[in-house]
């Protein structure tokens, strides 16, 4: 059946707000944006924006969405495609730090600026960016898991402890980046990550 020219439009429009929408929130938060901001960068209707989200906190929830969507597609989905195990792993590791080096999202990696954000708040916005943020923590156990399991790794790695620790480098790498500027805490983060994998495969 054909698609309403409105029905179109609108998720037309709807995409494009949101884009520019996790642009914004990785730089200045989420708290940054409004529905009336983004409809007069855009040059849009305002009432057109109001009525897609209703609210700063559905335009919110929506840019968490769409940067998960993002997020996927540059760094889990490719990851996939890698045979699970050490290959995997180093995978994903290098995925991460390049979706960030290469600023998907200008403000570098949208969770780690917004989650430090919210972190202490409680509500629907937080939830949200926690459970983002617990999924991808699971990720990379899961794959570390699947290493161990492939033999790839030593018996007496302890896999929270490494999927912690690779983690952590990555958000290391993110923060001082964004911070200081350079590239310089990628190519520390990557020797780092080199390194420990290298002890936990030996």
């Amino acid at each position: 059946m054909p698609v309403d020219g409105r029905v179109a439009r609108g998720d037309a429009t709807r995409r494009i707000v949101l884009r520019r929408a996790v642009d914004i929130a990785s730089v200045e938060g989420l708290e940054g944006l409004s529905l009336g901001r983004l409809a007069t960068e855009l040059e849009l209707s305002k009432s057109g924006v109001f009525a897609l989200f209703g609210s700063k906190e559905e335009l919110q929830l929506a840019a968490i969405e769409t940067a998960s969507a993002i997020f996927a597609e540059n760094v889990v989905g490719p990851t996939k495609e890698v045979e699970p195990g050490i290959a995997r792993l180093r995978a994903l590791c290098a995925n991460w730090l390049d979706y960030s080096e290469r600023r998907v999202f200008p403000g570098g990696c949208f969770f780690y600026n917004t989650g430090a954000e919210f972190d202490a708040r409680t509500g629907r916005v937080h939830d949200a960016l926690a459970n983002a943020s617990r999924a991808f923590a699971e990720f990379i156990r899961t794959a570390v898991v699947e290493a161990k399991k492939a033999g790839h790794l030593r018996e007496s790695v302890e896999v929270n402890r490494l999927a912690f620790e690779l983690h952590a480098l990555g958000r290391a790498a993110n923060a001082d980046s964004v911070m200081f500027g350079g590239t310089e805490p990628y190519a520390l983060a990557r020797a780092a990550i080199t390194a420990r994998l290298d002890d936990a495969t030996s």
